[in-house]
């Protein structure tokens, strides 16, 4: 795949081209972040802030990510948006930003991501240069376009304030945490992504998105949950993060390895 089709992933999920799965990867190895990319993923998300990622790790698995011919995304610890700006330079194709609770909230990480007259992202896009192929007059020209900032929807506040969030100019999308949001929502008492509290949440966010005309994206504990987020209208989920698929992997070989022996 050319730079220009891996560059071209903002437009396609800013326009809803079918729903998209990405790939979660919070083990910091680039080579790891490159075999996934080979699988049908539509992008690879590295987690920066539960994951072990540090930036020069972050930047190694953008180029691979890239490599492979899909665009990577970065989910940066919470507060983190100095760190927005530099993944953006090394070449990645978005940041979500954790605990986005406010309308303020959203303009400080349009702020870093963007650069003027949207924002304040300040210059250096080396890697980004090279990665797109693409000179600085006209890299700064389509920059906040071929990237996209991405506010995660993921306590009360936030789902309160979605509308004011969603109408920050910069902001492209959001991204549901169920997990955190749930937490959230029963005052602490559970982890439960999948209760219908949470289902009626997140179809919420999903009408909110299309009525300001942005982008809904969502995390999935596994593959039969990301299906179930789609036919909710999500443009992009995440089918379980990179931990999951290689224990759920190696289980099945050990199942299967001992079945056979067994002649059961």
């Amino acid at each position: 795949m050319s730079a220009a089709e891996i560059d071209s992933f903002a437009d396609r999920i800013r326009k809803h081209k079918g729903g998209m799965i990405s790939a979660w990867v919070g083990i910091p190895d680039a080579m790891l972040v490159n075999h996934l990319a080979q699988e049908a993923f539509d992008a690879v998300v590295l987690d920066m802030q539960h994951g072990m990622w540090d930036m020069q790790s972050a930047a190694n698995a953008v180029a691979q990510t890239r490599l492979a011919g899909k665009p990577a995304i970065a989910r940066i610890p919470v507060g983190d948006f100095a760190s927005a700006s530099r993944l953006l330079d090394a070449g990645a194709s978005g940041i979500i930003a954790p605990m986005i609770n406010s309308a303020e909230d959203a303009r400080a990480l349009v702020r870093t991501t963007k650069y003027p007259p949207l924002g304040e992202r300040s210059w250096g896009p080396s890697l980004a240069l090279n990665h797109t192929g693409l000179s600085a007059d006209v890299y700064l020209k389509n920059a906040n376009e071929l990237t996209v900032a991405i506010a995660m929807v993921e306590t009360r506040a936030a789902l309160d304030a979605i509308d004011g969030i969603l109408g920050v100019t910069g902001i492209d999308g959001i991204f549901v945490g169920p997990a955190d949001l749930s937490i959230a929502l029963s005052n602490g008492d559970q982890v439960a992504p999948n209760a219908a509290e949470i289902d009626s949440a997140m179809q919420h966010a999903v009408a909110r998105c299309r009525a300001h005309g942005k982008f809904a994206c969502a995390y999935a504990g596994d593959g039969e949950r990301a299906g179930e987020l789609l036919k909710f209208g999500f443009d992009l989920v995440i089918a379980g993060a990179e931990t999951i698929q290689l224990r759920a992997g190696a289980r099945r070989a050990i199942n299967a390895a001992r079945r056979i022996a067994s002649g059961s």
